[in-house]
């Protein structure tokens, strides 16, 4: 564990605005945050880059948005009702309640558990001798399964109500689609539906900021395929989830695939890997890829008794497609993103804390200062740099005049703004700005009327 970087990102997310703890003026809510200015703004950059390039970019790919709240017999037929569990355990001395298989693999790092029985998991715990993690006393229960659902109830009259669930993924609304997107776009297979929303998890977390949460956003498409293909389709996805990885800056040291043994797999799947990350904790899922066969198709047809098979329109031939599915996990991106980038060096003797984050996720991409604010000519030029930068982009673009210029400087630094400004004493003269490069910190004269196309340039890089 690398405390230090963890608390630092975490410190730096509440200073600067990208992510707070929720209900904090009421003591919080355990494993909730909320996104604030910056953190929105380079959640929904993330989002953007990707549908842009798995869905627009494409002509295989078809975006939707499907409802949150599902027929729960939808639940039912995908398995998630019967299947949809964790293996939790509780100390029976301080009553505190923990997933049994994170509190495996705290006390024996290279031991993959999650999936294994209960029994198994109980007997691994009492033959390594597991301690509460919290009080230290060796008085644990027995491990047991608990259903990730969450479960709530529509209705106006009481009594009247019908209980439905808030989704544990978003795959089902597409696999709902499938028969209309047929009937109204009539795509060719292989093809794929995409979509990116919220999604719902009643699961006890290990408090690792933002990796697992109550709440958070998927981004993730089914890929329709024929059976025969379903290994080479795999490859080809494996491949592109990697790429687009490393395109957003992400260091490739800290990123390899894992493959889920057959015990970890969900109950839909025949092969499922994961992009892992190495966090300050530690290797975790950052992204997952799984075959998930004609399981849900199938299971839908059946349940509902609506036919969803595809028919061929060349040789007539029905059948119901496989599937492939690349699933990107967004809200736990973004912590990626911000431990990856989090940077520190000493600068004069002074200590410079900034994020080197790609400039095309960056929450903001330019800031314009005047030199000095006591200044009105300088005020006043910089204002209106301000104002046609952002018109002449269509980038978001600060305006700061707050402090000295060393300080506003090191405060852009810190959310990662690629290039800051200047407006001083010379561009009232010559009609030229300093704009200052956020990682190697060099400073350009770069002349006003050529300013928007330098930093578009500049941010396309």
């Amino acid at each position: 564990m690398n405390k230090d970087l963890f608390d630092n990102v975490v410190a730096l997310c509440k200073r600067r605005g990208f992510i707070f703890p929720s209900s904090e003026i009421y003591g919080g809510l355990a494993n909730t945050w909320d996104f604030g200015p910056y953190g929105t703004l380079l959640k929904n950059n993330i989002r953007d880059l990707w549908w842009q390039h798995f869905v627009l970019d494409r002509d295989d790919m078809f975006g939707i948005e499907a409802s949150i709240f599902l027929n729960p017999k939808v639940w039912e037929a995908s398995g998630h009702v019967a299947g949809f569990a964790d293996a939790l355990i509780d100390c029976k001395s301080c009553k505190f309640r923990t997933r049994a298989d994170h509190l495996i693999e705290d006390k024996l790092p290279d031991k993959k558990v999650e999936g294994l029985p209960v029994e198994k998991l109980t007997e691994i715990i009492k033959k390594a001798k597991i301690k509460c993690p919290k009080c230290g006393k060796m008085d644990l229960t027995d491990v047991r399964r608990f259903n990730l659902l969450f479960k709530t109830e529509i209705g106006i009259i009481e009594g009247g109500k019908s209980t439905v669930y808030l989704r544990g993924e978003i795959a089902q609304g597409i696999f709902l689609n499938f028969k209309n997107i047929l009937d109204t776009v009539h795509p060719k297979i292989p093809f794929g539906i995409a979509q990116a929303g919220k999604a719902f998890r009643n699961e006890i977390t290990p408090g690792q900021f933002i990796h697992r949460t109550l709440e958070f956003d998927l981004m993730e498409f089914e890929y329709f395929i024929e059976e025969k293909d379903w290994e080479k389709t795999y490859d080809y996805w494996k491949k592109e989830m990697w790429d687009w990885a490393l395109s957003l800056g992400i260091n490739e040291k800290k990123l390899r695939w894992r493959e889920h043994e057959e015990f970890e797999r969900s109950h839909y799947s025949k092969k499922t890997m994961d992009i892992e990350y190495e966090y300050p904790f530690g290797f975790k899922e950052m992204w997952g890829l799984a075959y998930r066969t004609d399981f849900d198709l199938k299971n839908h047809t059946k349940f509902s008794g609506k036919d969803l098979s595809y028919k061929d329109q060349e040789t007539g031939e029905e059948f119901i497609p496989h599937v492939i599915e690349p699933t990107f996990g967004l809200s736990r991106l973004v912590g990626i993103i911000l431990f990856d980038s989090y940077r520190e060096e000493e600068v004069n003797g002074q200590k410079r804390v900034f994020l080197k984050i790609s400039p095309k996720l960056a929450p903001v991409k330019a800031a314009v200062f005047p030199l000095l604010a006591n200044k009105e000519e300088l005020v006043k030029k910089a204002r209106q740099i301000y104002e046609n930068l952002r018109k002449e982009t269509k980038q978001v673009i600060a305006f700061d005049d707050r402090g000295n210029i060393g300080k506003r400087y090191f405060a852009q630094d810190e959310i990662g703004t690629p290039f800051c400004i200047t407006v001083d004493f010379q561009s009232l003269e010559d009609n030229t700005v300093t704009v200052r490069d956020r990682d190697s910190m060099k400073q350009e004269r770069v002349k006003v009327e050529d300013l928007a196309n330098t930093i578009v340039k500049k941010l396309a890089k």
